[in-house]
């Protein structure tokens, strides 16, 4: 997931009236069997509708492994924030919460170097997080656990990794969690745009088939594909590093069911990954003005995804309204399981983001 950090001064989800010209929202009606998934940061403030997801992924908690031994997890953040997402099941008792785990690290009494490749070549260290996280379900009243290790076989948060085991391993951990769980608890993966593939020594990413019978759904993180003059969100395009037409295809060759796969759709555009800004969210890009140089609405026929130039020269890659119907309208054509998006505080004050979502997905025909 990406990690973008927005201020405002409570948690609170507050439906925006009307514009005097404008109709009263009036969103569609619940589909039974299609995903509208929000991720819900633990340093956000706002509050998606209840009503206008289907599921909320928390993120995050972390785990405490030092010195090879799994000391437990910890949410990040205060639990009072953890227990206002919690408390949304009261508004929309379809609601289903997961609690999304990290192998970064966050909290101060906590230190990176291990994390989930040192616990996940251990069988007890495995049953033990599995049971940690079964009794936290129980307790919280919440309905699963999404696990977003990014990636086996790489080290970018700073912990441990091993490609000769750590692919593999994630398989034996998934696998410990459905055990544990049973299924009566939702499991769930943030998954690369590809396949494992080959390393030195091992491998790198997920095994997406193996998982394919032990989780309900992947999110796919089908955007931060490329940068800047590039859609890092494409549907289709040949020339970025990657697009999610080229996702679904690794997905279908690898054997993965299409109605275990949701599409992941950004609140933000990618300016870079080595310059400041790395990243805008799409609050901040509607708050670009021409005057400074900026024009948001660009069209990309190709990606089918809006971009923003720079003094004429592009910027960076985002969604709205429009790129998000073509993209749900194609997934849902495959029958694939739904949309969700990264992440709820970088939508505008009108949850512009947030309604065409819910509305593309739940108004497919």
């Amino acid at each position: 997931m990406a990690f973008l950090m927005v201020n405002c001064s409570k948690d609170s989800f507050v439906e925006p009236p009307a514009e005097e010209d404008e109709a009263p929202y009036v969103p569609a009606p619940y589909v039974e069997g299609r995903a509208a998934i929000a991720y819900v940061t633990y340093y956000g403030t706002t509050l998606p509708n209840p009503e206008l997801v289907t599921h909320i992924n928390y993120a995050f908690a972390e785990i405490y492994v030092k010195d090879g031994k799994y000391n437990g997890f910890k949410l990040q953040g205060k639990e009072s924030r953890f227990n206002s997402v919690v408390a949304l099941k009261l508004k929309n008792p379809k609601l289903k919460i997961l609690l999304s785990f990290t192998n970064g690290v966050s909290n101060s009494d906590n230190m990176a170097g291990e994390g989930f490749s040192v616990l996940a070549r251990n069988a007890a260290m495995r049953r033990a997080f599995a049971e940690d996280c079964l009794r936290f379900c129980k307790e919280k009243g919440i309905d699963g656990i999404d696990i977003d290790w990014e990636y086996p076989g790489l080290g970018w948060s700073g912990q441990a990794s091993d490609v000769a085991v750590d692919t593999d391993n994630h398989v034996l951990l998934m696998k410990q969690l459905r055990e544990t769980l049973g299924n009566g608890y939702l499991l769930t993966y943030a998954g690369y745009v590809t396949n494992k593939r080959s390393a030195d020594g091992g491998y790198k990413y997920i095994d997406i088939k193996a998982l394919d019978d032990v989780v309900d759904y992947v999110n796919i993180m089908t955007y931060d594909l490329d940068s800047g003059k590039k859609p890092h969100n494409g549907l289709e395009c040949p020339s970025a590093y990657w697009d999610i037409s080229r996702t679904y295809n690794a997905y279908m060759a690898a054997g993965v069911s299409p109605s275990k796969m949701v599409i992941g759709i950004p609140f933000y555009g990618r300016v870079s990954f080595s310059s400041s800004p790395g990243a805008l969210t799409y609050k901040s890009i509607m708050a670009l003005k021409e005057s400074d140089g900026y024009k948001v609405d660009n069209w990309d026929s190709g990606a089918s995804v809006p971009y923003v130039t720079r003094n004429g020269q592009k910027y960076c890659y985002y969604d709205n309204a429009r790129s998000i119907s073509i993209k749900a309208d194609w997934a849902l054509d495959r029958g694939l399981y739904g949309l969700m998006y990264w992440e709820n505080d970088q939508d505008d004050y009108k949850f512009t983001l947030r309604k065409a979502v819910w509305d593309s997905v739940m108004g497919y025909k």
